[in-house]
């Protein structure tokens, strides 16, 4: 089976997508198509992937839950079953698994039971399966809107914008200069900080010298936004150490792709 890649559905689109789903599937075309199209009916972004580690990797940083669909091929996948252990302890994502009942039981034995979030015996109903889902996305969703992230801008539309992209999965409190950053701190401790490099009155590197100098707030992670993406502005903004930076002219997508990234592995990957 070809892998998949997520499809943008407008319709899901201009509503709210819930979540993007990563089937993981080897066979039963006739029924992960029934269950791809009643994932996509409630708003679900789908990819279809065989269990195979390359093409899951490929599709990583855009899953936010992880199906898989039993098969034979659960009966003889030690290695696979290592991965998959490794990935759910990495991405801290949820894992359901569609299956008869020894599908389910050869899972179970592989994978501590902590690590599966949700268990669909065969055969399935499924539009029953796909209203279990919506509400481990919500679930999940809740989960990570757990993590705060402080937006300091002081360009109004930038930070509209930004407010609005991040929101969906995270709690922002978004200020428009410097020292409302600083009042904020002062009794407050976000996850994060996204902080403006170039800002009049108290630009971005003043305003992490002071956080860096308050005790409660100087392990507050911070990453600088910059238009600039020339080797010297970008060497400029590193040398201060920032934990990363990220580029304004980024898609909201990467964008989403990156903080999430960073509140799983505690990393930043900066990119041009």
């Amino acid at each position: 089976m070809e892998e998949k890649i997520y499809r943008e559905n407008e319709e899901a689109e201009q509503s709210e997508r819930k979540s993007n789903i990563t089937i993981i599937s080897q066979g039963s075309a006739f029924m992960t198509d029934a269950l791809e199209k009643a994932l996509e009916k409630e708003g679900f972004g789908i990819a279809l992937t065989p269990p195979e580690v390359k093409q899951i990797d490929a599709l990583r940083d855009k899953t936010d839950i992880y199906l898989l669909y039993g098969g034979d091929f659960l009966f003889d996948a030690a290695g696979f079953f290592v991965y998959l252990k490794d990935l759910c302890i990495e991405d801290e994502k949820p894992l359901c698994i569609v299956g008869y009942e020894k599908e389910l039981a050869e899972v179970r034995e592989a994978l501590p039971e902590q690590y599966i979030s949700k268990e669909f015996k065969r055969p399935v109903d499924m539009k029953q399966l796909a209203a279990s889902i919506v509400a481990l996305a919500l679930a999940d969703e809740e989960r990570r809107k757990g993590k705060h992230i402080l937006l300091v801008d002081d360009d109004p539309a930038f930070l509209k914008i930004m407010q609005d992209w991040l929101s969906m999965k995270y709690n922002i409190t978004p200020v428009r200069s410097g020292m409302q950053a600083i009042t904020y701190i002062a009794n407050h401790k976000p996850d994060l900080i996204l902080l403006d490099y170039d800002m009049p009155i108290t630009p971005g590197p003043q305003v992490m010298e002071m956080i860096r100098s308050e005790h409660d707030a100087k392990e507050i992670p911070i990453i600088f936004l910059t238009g600039k993406s020339d080797k010297e502005s970008v060497m400029t903004v590193m040398a201060l150490k920032p934990q990363g930076y990220l580029l304004k002219s980024t898609g909201r997508e990467d964008i989403m792709a990156a903080v999430d990234h960073f509140f799983e592995t505690k990393k930043w990957e900066n990119s041009l």
